[in-house]
């Protein structure tokens, strides 16, 4: 899924009218043409979820731990002191989550020396298959300060729902050809830990870095 326009709040530039307009239509199309998982009804529905996010009235983000790709245990607390960029998606997304990825790695470049100040973490939705092995080999194919995050599901939904990101997996001929529908914002969390904003996906790398730099400080 790639949307266009910028959108961050607060304080970083946002989408405004038509163009939000458009963000939430296509994030429509692609939730309720999904399947609908069973436990659904004791989760956010995904219409809850992404008009959480768009409006700004919902508590974003919060605390977790899980499996980086080397095997270690991370929590949030772990990345205190640096901008946190995150992404959710999966390995075995064909073009969308590469292509995110792509252009977060080309805007730390872009910030040179401060991005020695920004964490990037790619936490997949797609624990199945997404072993820590398979996210090392992932994640090396970008910048080399991506961190590659995975855990059990009820783990990676709690974080998913805690930053109001959606996705559910589609059925397949065989266990393991499927693919995993997702929304796809970057999220910035602050050198404290607490949230800051979001991008849209599809989201130029110039305006990646400007949104970064904007939080970075003197």
């Amino acid at each position: 899924m790639a949307l266009s326009g910028e959108k961050v709040r607060p304080g970083v530039p946002m989408a405004r009218g038509s163009r939000r307009l458009r963000i939430s239509l296509a994030l429509a199309c692609i939730l309720f043409s999904a399947p609908i998982a069973a436990n659904e009804a004791t989760e956010p529905s995904p219409t809850e979820l992404i008009e959480g996010l768009l409006s700004g009235r919902a508590p974003v983000g919060g605390p977790f731990e899980l499996t980086d790709q080397t095997g270690h245990r991370r929590t949030d607390s772990d990345f205190r002191g640096k901008i946190v960029v995150l992404y959710f998606g999966y390995t075995f997304c064909p073009d969308v989550c590469p292509t995110e990825l792509q252009s977060i790695s080309l805007a730390l470049d872009k910030l040179g020396a401060a991005a020695e100040s920004v964490q990037p973490l790619f936490i997949t939705v797609d624990p199945e298959r997404d072993t820590p092995a398979r996210l090392a080999d992932f994640v090396s194919s970008f910048h080399p300060r991506l961190i590659g995050l995975t855990g059990s599901l009820a783990d990676i939904r709690k974080t998913a729902i805690a930053y109001r990101t959606f996705f559910v997996k589609n059925g397949a001929s065989t266990p393991s050809d499927y693919s995993v529908d997702h929304t796809g914002f970057i999220y910035l969390v602050g050198k404290d830990g607490r949230y800051l904003g979001f991008l849209p996906p599809g989201s130029a790398p110039d305006a990646i870095a400007d949104a970064i730099r904007a939080r970075l400080g003197p």
